[in-house]
């Protein structure tokens, strides 16, 4: 093998394994994937999923299989889709499920189950590009308020009034504030509780984060802000009022 070119490598891997007696499907290695996923198989080790090939585990030569599943049966069948799992073809329970394999230690996906995301059927393909994500930050399919916006049009629309957060002009994030994979119920507000808000230690605000200023203690506190919040008085989103009223 070491005589022959190293294009030819991975499509004589391809074929050694095609020509394999009938078993069960099992893993082969990334080297085969290379023979036809070549642009993505080139640009890959710019990818933050490429550690998982590096790192010294028991599947350090399956990059793509640790999420694609066994390859086998799938170079077998010529590339047939339904051998191998893929995530343009799968449910969004189905995804989320393969993306929690490695995913579920972050403590900021600890609530994505019960997510108003998840409960809606949006994937995590929905808003993120494994293998070509243009913003390479989380590896998002789209810039952030884009994708935002794709979905909450009530909330662009907010965002074009006279006074409001400057998200468009870039200077915050809609992440800044929310959580788009879940959060903890909130602890302020007392009816219509804000979904997917972030909370500061000890339940305070996301706004407090900004405006510690108005964290207190005061000696006259605001006691609708300590119970009903901030959104009480102030849109966060935009308003046609200064200081957002």
């Amino acid at each position: 093998l070491r005589f022959l070119p190293t294009p030819a490598l991975p499509l004589l891997l391809c074929l050694v394994a095609s020509a394999l007696p009938a078993q069960e499907n099992r893993y082969v290695g990334s080297q085969p994937c290379r023979g036809c996923h070549a642009p993505l198989f080139e640009t890959f080790f710019r990818n933050p999923h490429f550690k998982s090939q590096v790192t010294e585990t028991e599947r350090s030569e399956q990059t793509c299989e640790g999420c694609h599943g066994p390859g086998l049966l799938h170079i077998r069948g010529g590339g047939d889709k339904t051998k191998i799992v893929a995530f343009s073809t799968l449910p969004a329970q189905a995804t989320l499920d393969a993306c929690l394999r490695c995913h579920s230690k972050d403590f900021g996906k600890a609530d994505i189950r019960r997510s108003p995301h998840t409960q809606a059927q949006v994937a995590c393909t929905s808003c993120h590009s494994v293998h070509s994500a243009p913003e390479t930050q989380y590896l998002l399919a789209k810039r952030q308020r884009d994708l935002c916006y794709g979905c909450h049009r009530n909330v662009e629309a907010e965002f074009s009034l006279p006074f409001k957060h400057r998200v468009n002009e870039g200077l915050i994030q809609c992440s800044d504030c929310h959580n788009p994979h879940g959060t903890e119920a909130a602890s302020w507000r007392m009816a219509h509780r804000p979904r997917m808000v972030r909370q500061n230690l000890g339940g305070e605000q996301p706004c407090l984060r900004c405006h510690s200023e108005l964290r207190g203690p005061f000696v006259f506190e605001h006691a609708a802000v300590r119970v009903d919040g901030c959104e009480t008085c102030h849109a966060p989103h935009g308003s046609m009022n200064t200081r957002l009223l």
